[in-house]
Parts: C-alpha cells; sequence; structure tokens
C-alpha cells in the first residue's frame, strides 16, 4: 500500500511556534557539542560562559581538524552539568568511564586505576596557606575516607589518596565544608596558584603576594567561562622573599621588581610579566619586557589566559600548551593580541630601570628563621618526601595554634612552614615537631629532595618516584658529607610534575630493559646542571636508563666527584656540573669508584 504524503496547512502562529522550536534545538545541540558544525549551518552564535571554547572548537573543526577526545568530552557535557552523575556513581561504587574520569578532575578528583583502584584528590589553597584548624579537618577526613595521609605538592597544595569510589563525593563536600576546595584542581583548568610562602613577614621581601594570589585564585572560582582550556594552565606570584617559587616555571609569571626613578613610569614595586614557562618542555617563562602594577595582575592574567583560549591547540594534547601559541606566532604578536583584550597598552621598560632582586635563600624553607615582625620566627617543617600521616597533621596542626599564629604554609619544596613562633617558644615548637616523628632539620641531601607521586600511585609513572628517592637518602647520608645545598629531583614521566630538567641533578623514570628478556624495570634518565631564577638553565642528560637499583650508587659517585674536583669550598654543584661536558662528568664520576 503506498502511503501518500500528509499535507497541513499550519497557522502564522503555529509556524512561529515551529520556528521558533527548531531555533531552539539548534542552540541545545550547539550547547552540548552535538553534530560539529552546528553553530555555522544553523546560524545560530554560542552564547554563554562556555562560547568561547565552543567557537574555538568550531575553528578547529571549520579547518578540517579533529578534535581530541577530551575536547570532545567537555563539548558533549560540560564537566559542571554533570554532578548528579558524579553522585550516582559514588553512590553505586561505581567506577567512572574515560570520560567521566577527565570530568571528575574539574571537581579535583581523579581515579588513578589500573594502578590503584581508588580516586586521588587534589586541592586549591591560593598562596599555599591554611588555617590550623583546616588541616586537622583534613586529617580527620582523610581518617574517615580515604588514606590516613597526605602529600605536600610541587606547587604548594595538598592531595590525598587511596578514596574509594563511594567515598569521592562526601570526600568534595567534606572539603567544602572546611572552607576548602578542590574545584578545577585538575584537567584543563588553571591549577592551584602559588606565591612566596613567607609573604608578609619575610624580612627582604617586597611585595606581599598574599593579596594577589586570593584575588586571582576567587576570580578563576567563579567564572566558569575560565575552565575548560585547552591544557592545563599555571599562574605563580613571586614577592621577592627568601623562598623561590620557581614562578619562571609557570604559564604566567609574576615577579615582584622595585623600578627606580627617572625611567617614565612611577618608581616603586612592580610585576615583572614573564609567559609561557612549561620546564617539562623545556622552556622557562620568556621576560617579556613588561611591567605590572600589582592590582592589575587579575585582569592581564585574565586576558592572556582568553588568549589561550582562543588560540590554543585543541587537536594535541602534547602542544596544547601556551608555550606553543607563542611559539607558533611569536611573543610581539601574542602580546598585540593580549592588548586588545585588555583595551590598554603595556607598560614596558628598559631592564636597567630595574633594581637588583634578593636573592634566595635555598635553605629557608627548612629550620627556624627570623621574620620581618620583632621576636617571631617561622620554622619550616621537613617532610619526608612531603607525606604526613593525619597524626602529624593534627600534631602540627596543634602546634600552629598553640605556638605560631594559627597559619601552616605549604611551600613548592614539598614541606611547610609554622609561622609566629614567638623567640621563647620556638624551642618548645621544635620539641613538639620532633614529638610527632617529623624535624626541622636534615641534611643536605633530603632537604633539596622532591618526588613526584610516581608509578605507586600515578598511571603515567614510569619508575616507583618516592622509593627510590628514599633509598637515595639512605644509600649517600652515610657515605657523602655535603656542605652546601643541592636538589635533587625525581619525576615519574615527561609530565615532570617533579620539574627534573631544573634541579642539579634531575632523573626521569624510563623503563629499563633487562638483558637477555623481554622484561623491563624500573629506572631513571639522569640529568645534571638545572637551574632556577637568575640561574635558570635545563640540565645535560648525563646517563640513559639506568635502573632503578642502581641509582643510589650513581648519585653517590656524582656527588663524590663533585667534592674532589670543584674549584673551590664555595663552588657550588650547579657551577661544578656546568664546567664540565657530560663525558668528562661521567669520566671523574668513574674515577672517584675505581
Amino acid at each position: 500500500m503506498k502511503i501518500e504524503p500528509l499535507s497541513i496547512d499550519f497557522s502564522d502562529e503555529q509556524k512561529r511556534y515551529l520556528e521558533g522550536f527548531t531555533t531552539g534545538l539548534q542552540i541545545s545541540r550547539v550547547g552540548k557539542g552535538l553534530g560539529g558544525g552546528v553553530a555555522a549551518k544553523g546560524n545560530v552564535e554560542p552564547s554563554g560562559p562556555d562560547a568561547s571554547h565552543i567557537k574555538a572548537q568550531d575553528r578547529t573543526t571549520a579547518a578540517g581538524k579533529k578534535l581530541v577526545d577530551q575536547e570532545k568530552w567537555k563539548r558533549e557535557e560540560h564537566p559542571f552539568d554533570a554532578y548528579p552523575r558524579l553522585r550516582e556513581q559514588a553512590a553505586n561504587d561505581a567506577r567512572p568511564s574515560p570520560a567521566d574520569n577527565f570530568r571528575w578532575r574539574y571537581y579535583g578528583i581523579f581515579y588513578v586505576g589500573p594502578t590503584q583502584d581508588s580516586y586521588m584528590s587534589r586541592l586549591r589553597i591560593p598562596n599555599g596557606i591554611m588555617k590550623h584548624w583546616q588541616l586537622a579537618g583534613l586529617a580527620d577526613l582523610s581518617d574517615e575516607l580515604c588514606g590516613p595521609f597526605s602529600h605536600v605538592t610541587t606547587r604548594a597544595n595538598l592531595q590525598v589518596r587511596e578514596i574509594p569510589p563511594n567515598n569521592a563525593v562526601r570526600l568534595i563536600e567534606g572539603i567544602q565544608d572546611l572552607g576548602l576546595c578542590s574545584r578545577g584542581s585538575g584537567a584543563d583548568n588553571i591549577r592551584n596558584v602559588t606565591g612566596t610562602p613567607t609573604a608578609g613577614i619575610d624580612p627582604q621581601e617586597l611585595l606581599d603576594t598574599r593579596p594577589y594570589a586570593r584575588e586571582w585564585h576567587y576570580h578563576i572560582l567563579n567564572d566558569r567561562s575560565l575552565y575548560g582550556l585547552p591544557r592545563k594552565f599555571n599562574v605563580a606570584f613571586d614577592g621577592a622573599g627568601k623562598i623561590a617559587v620557581l614562578e619562571d616555571t609557570n604559564d604566567i609569571a609574576f615577579a615582584a621588581v622595585e623600578v627606580k626613578d627617572g625611567f617614565g613610569v612611577a618608581p616603586g614595586v612592580w610585576f615583572k610579566l614573564g609567559i609561557g614557562g612549561i620546564t617539562g618542555h623545556k622552556d622557562f617563562a620568556a621576560d617579556t619586557g613588561i611591567i605590572v602594577k600589582p592590582e592589575e595582575a587579575t585582569k592581564v592574567s585574565d586576558a592572556i589566559v582568553r588568549v589561550f583560549i582562543d588560540l590554543g591547540d585543541r587537536t594535541n594534547r602534547l602542544k596544547a600548551r601556551l608555550k606553543y601559541v607563542i611559539d607558533g606566532m611569536g611573543m610581539e604578536k601574542f602580546l598585540i593580541l593580549v592588548e586588545e583584550k585588555l583595551g590598554v597598552p603595556f607598560t614596558r621598560i628598559a631592564v636597567e630601570a630595574l633594581l637588583p632582586r634578593p636573592a634566595f635563600d635555598r635553605t629557608a624553607h627548612i629550620g627556624v628563621h627570623k621574620q620581618k615582625q620583632e621576636g617571631l620566627n617561622w620554622v619550616g617543617v621537613v617532610l619526608p618526601l612531603g607525606k604526613m600521616t593525619s597524626d602529624q597533621m593534627r600534631g602540627l596542626a596543634k602546634i600552629a595554634a598553640d605556638l605560631g599564629d594559627g597559619d601552616i604554609r605549604l611551600t613548592v619544596w614539598q614541606n611547610l612552614l609554622i609561622p609566629g613562633v614567638k623567640d621563647a617558644n620556638v624551642a618548645l615548637a621544635i620539641a613538639a615537631i620532633e614529638a610527632i616523628g617529623l624535624a626541622v632539620k636534615t641534611t643536605e641531601i633530603r632537604a633539596g629532595l622532591i618526588a613526584c607521586t610516581g608509578r605507586a600511585g600515578c598511571k603515567f609513572g614510569n619508575a616507583d618516584t618516592k622509593k627510590t628517592a628514599t633509598n637515595i637518602a639512605e644509600w649517600c647520608d652515610t657515605r657523602v658529607e655535603l656542605d652546601t645545598p643541592i636538589n635533587i629531583h625525581l619525576t615519574g614521566c615527561h609530565h615532570s610534575c617533579a620539574q627534573h630538567y631544573i634541579s642539579d641533578i634531575g632523573m626521569i623514570g624510563a623503563r629499563v630493559q633487562v638483558e637477555d628478556s623481554d622484561d623491563a624495570v624500573d629506572g631513571f634518565h639522569i640529568f645534571t646542571g638545572g637551574g632556577f631564577g637568575p640561574q635558570a638553565d635545563v640540565g645535560q642528560e648525563l646517563y640513559q636508563n639506568v635502573k632503578s637499583e642502581d641509582a643510589p650508587a650513581v648519585v653517590e659517585k656524582l656527588l663524590k666527584a663533585y667534592l674532589a674536583n670543584r674549584a673551590s669550598a664555595d663552588e657550588t654543584f650547579l657551577t661544578f656540573s656546568r664546567r664540565h661536558d657530560a663525558a668528562t662528568l661521567r669520566k671523574l664520576a668513574d674515577e672517584v669508584s675505581a
């Protein structure tokens, strides 16, 4: 039987309804990212906080390029629209799909299977400063909902681990109950905002970074359009205090500088602007020749991020960072686009207009140090590779409340400070710290020993970094007596969370083949001569495919070669290692072990 098409004449009112209905469907499809080029075909302009991201994706596909999966996942369903499903998964103790594992990182939780059948959660702590009761509360949450410990990260942050899926939402909400949050601490978002850990108490600082880090922190949290960038993004504020913030390893680096009179701008303290740092890709933030009024830092950061949203690569995760936008178009063209977003020109200044910045003290994050406030001190606590048990967290919180000013200050060196300790209470504070199994003094090797999570808790890790770092310390402490600061950084993969390239001795995880076998074991490639700040440079590769079990002896040889061949007792390991090429350093190391 032939079915004849039905002919219907609609009234004008019905036609207007249908036109509105179909337009609404098109807008819905654009918002959810269905159909790829719907925005162009339907001639509907994306709107709302996600519009700039949708437009950037559309330009990519219109150019015949293919979005990476993460961009598709963000477009199909924005993570902040999916919280009910996260709650449902937690109620059912369900593991996330790859797409949801990416989405849940917007809430600060990372499913780390197959390494561990659990989540990890990373917080947001602007300038690394929290209250004693927040640390104690986090310890209680850890005991109840996850592993009874936490780690201080290389972004002056805290992360907790071993979170069963059914506890994920309770943890997120429990963190918020403490006045903290984990929102946006993972995936394609602006990560924890770092600043000088001694801000406001440092005798040599040019600027207290706390209000600027805090303002940027809340600016991010309260603007959904700043989520879902082409890739992660880091911002740091260095007030020229004694403890380095490593601001030049960030996408945006604000470094406090003092401008002299007579150079056409108001003399005083400004921020020097650096952009494009990503040392895992062997680049530091480039000095732009621009200075920024501190109160304008948030506006400048916002403009830079929005140009990145427009131009960042959404087809290749390895080339999606800000550095590659700048590399592709040149610094000056990039800065012109940022000025257009700002609506005002940048302030540029000659290098000779700036006074020298105060020098870092590479030991100021450990031990007792005088504050600018008369009679007060900060006490730097040694944490073994950043780890604290929940009992130690509560103990430190009580010490900070009873003997300090109530603050806990985290550093990028994977430890923390207790500030505001009166002269009369320093000995008591040290005794209390030691009573909970921690210390304020350690060897030079342990003071500068940094390690990321590594293969034990990260699917990207090629080696167990924390175990190897511990073995290095235990082996070398009994065989080498150093009298100068040294940094040894172990990172598990190319993401370089422990920033191996900028360390005196840097190590990146590798899978090392076993002879006459198809098996591979934990190992490292080893670098020397990396530095930061005024001595910023990427280290040179010295050894490849060193098995983890052999790494302590290799580090011992390098340290002994340094002590035996340094030009003077004042020569640092950094200077020594840069005086020699890789072949010579290997030869000197072999000679001390012969």
